[in-house]
């Protein structure tokens, strides 16, 4: 779907370029077959800095929404969940381990899976905490 999103919003800001050009130079205002007033010869000029620059903002800020802002919110959630992160959690990691978090340090943890089975593992990989008992999600 964020494809979707992202392919319109590019053709909206392709579109919405073209059209910023044409009324810099002129030309959207002008009918078929006549010359423009201001240069009688059909001299509309260049298009100023700003109409130039224009689509290329319009472009960054699309991207910057679409994009870049929630990676930066989903990093930040899983960074507080990280620092959350505290022995007895129940979690499920990034390879789809469930577990119990039996001790932590600064860039490790050490998940009970089983009975008396522990694993040690980056921290990093801790994808979510489980809000339930990890009985209920075995099967």
């Amino acid at each position: 779907m964020n494809a979707r999103i992202l392919s319109f919003a590019l053709s909206a800001a392709f579109v919405l370029s073209n059209v910023s050009l044409a009324l810099a130079e002129g030309t959207a205002a002008v009918p078929a077959g006549t010359t423009p007033a201001a240069g009688g010869a059909g001299a509309a000029g260049q298009p100023s800095f700003m109409a130039t620059l224009f689509p290329f903002l319009l472009m960054f800020v699309v991207i910057y929404f679409l994009m870049i802002r929630p990676q930066q919110k989903r990093a930040k959630e899983q960074k507080d969940m990280l620092g959350g992160l505290k022995q007895g959690d129940e979690i499920l990691t990034a390879s789809g381990i469930l577990g119990k978090v039996h001790g932590i340090n600064d860039k490790v943890v050490t998940v009970e899976v089983a009975d008396n089975v522990r694993v040690k593992m980056l921290k990093s990989q801790v994808s979510q905490v489980i809000k339930g008992q990890l009985k209920d999600a075995q099967v």
